[in-house]
């Protein structure tokens, strides 16, 4: 069956499942393989469940007309929502980057929905998988859509853009994301920016913060540019002094003044001003930019902010590299409070550098004064360190829970599979 045969039945059930514990009626199953699962294994069980139709790349051991037939069920999937993605003629917003990507991108989903009809990534399936579904979900009634784009390894990016095809595109910025797979710095830059080369060959649109050299320096050659920083840029903000969440002065066009938010972190900043330069972009009001950045509550352990008893806990557990370790910490060291303690997980991906990269963040630990630091994962058990060590976050929280901890500021951050955010159960 070819692509269109198969965007036929996809718009009679336009419901894409490749998990078949999520399989309803009327979904079409699609059975991916990857190193510890293989779909097709369970085609039958996706048609007992209700399943309209089974996407397979292997002989399934019954006959029935509904179990479709394909080399590659992944590239089925991906070339079908490439196929729905060319049906629209709207603006789709490409976001990637090191760190803050899905802050970013979730900000201008707020922005942008106060005005139109805005599909958007759900959490950050932001991969092979997660991209192409995401771009299934985009409706007709769509006037716009805003595309998380995460990854590990070089070519990737390029690799998303062939379905996605963005018309316009936002790196968040550069940082020590996924070293073991990019290799250096260098090439965490020469990776995201195939967004900006894709942007360049095909007259796209890219927002970019001036604040980074790099940053303007991979964008040449693209001719249409919007710019947000600190000093200079289409829309210029600073962060406001605050006793806990982020405040920022912004100076735009449709929206200059205060805007308040319950992001925690200066480093939040550059999230928030791209936001505010993509929704005046596309002519959102900017009482209705100021409202939805002001609204929007971070959930999913992101720079979540978390009242208990007399303690404050930031809570920063869902990802970590050494750009966002080290941004976290000194932010945290400058908010205010006298006792301070700090739960760190170790972080991931990091190949050959990872020693050094932890050794590091000791350092950055070491210049400021805590209460208390407590230290979590083998890697830094590698470390040169003083503080308290724990294998895994069940040590941690054991720890937690026999502390008389009172008036204490607490941050908890680290890799996602550190699972940080079990301490506080």
């Amino acid at each position: 069956m070819g692509i269109a045969q198969l965007y036929q039945l996809f718009l009679q059930y336009p419901s894409v499942i490749t998990n078949t514990r999520n399989v309803a009626a009327g979904d079409i199953f699609f059975a991916l393989k990857g190193p510890r699962f293989n779909g097709n294994s369970f085609a039958t069980q996706a048609l007992e469940a209700g399943a309209v139709y089974v996407v397979v790349d292997e002989k399934v051991p019954v006959k029935d007309e509904r179990i479709i037939e394909t080399e590659n069920a992944l590239l089925t999937l991906q070339q079908l929502a490439k196929h729905h993605r060319e049906q629209f003629n709207i603006p789709f917003i490409a976001i990637t980057g090191s760190n803050g990507k899905t802050t970013t991108k979730e900000l201008v989903h707020a922005v942008l929905s106060s005005s139109y009809k805005t599909y958007t990534t759900e959490g950050n399936l932001n991969n092979h998988i997660g991209i192409p579904l995401t771009l299934l979900k985009v409706k007709a009634d769509a006037r716009l859509a805003v595309i998380e784009m995460g990854a590990n390894n070089p070519k990737e990016i390029e690799g998303y853009c062939k379905y996605v095809q963005p018309t316009h595109g936002l790196i968040t910025n550069f940082g020590k994301a996924h070293l073991e797979g990019f290799g250096s710095v260098e090439g965490v830059r020469k990776a995201k920016s195939e967004l900006f080369t894709y942007l360049k060959e095909n007259n796209g649109t890219a927002f970019i913060n001036v604040d980074d050299e790099f940053m303007i320096n991979m964008s040449a050659g693209i001719k249409k540019i919007v710019t947000y920083g600190t000093t200079n840029g289409n829309i210029k903000g600073k962060a406001i002094e605050s006793a806990s969440f982020l405040k920022l002065n912004v100076y735009g066009n449709s929206l200059s003044g205060d805007v308040s938010t319950h992001l925690v972190g200066e480093y939040n900043l550059t999230n928030v001003l791209a936001a505010v330069a993509i929704g005046e972009y596309f002519k959102v009001p900017g009482n209705k930019i100021k409202m939805a950045v002001e609204n929007y509550i971070p959930a999913n352990s992101r720079s979540q902010m978390i009242v208990k008893d007399s303690n404050t806990i930031i809570l920063d557990a869902y990802n970590a590299n050494p750009s966002s370790m080290k941004a976290a910490i000194e932010n945290f060291a400058k908010m205010e409070g006298k006792n301070k303690i700090l739960l760190l997980g170790g972080m991931m991906e990091l190949g050959n550098t990872s020693k050094e990269e932890h050794q590091q963040i000791i350092s950055i630990i070491n210049q400021f004064l805590w209460d208390k630091v407590v230290l979590v994962g083998p890697q830094f058990k590698d470390t040169e360190n003083s503080y308290i060590n724990f294998e895994d976050s069940a040590g941690a929280k054991e720890w937690f829970k026999k502390q008389d901890i009172k008036n204490t500021s607490i941050l908890i951050k680290g890799s996602r599979s550190m699972q940080m955010e079990k301490i506080l159960e």
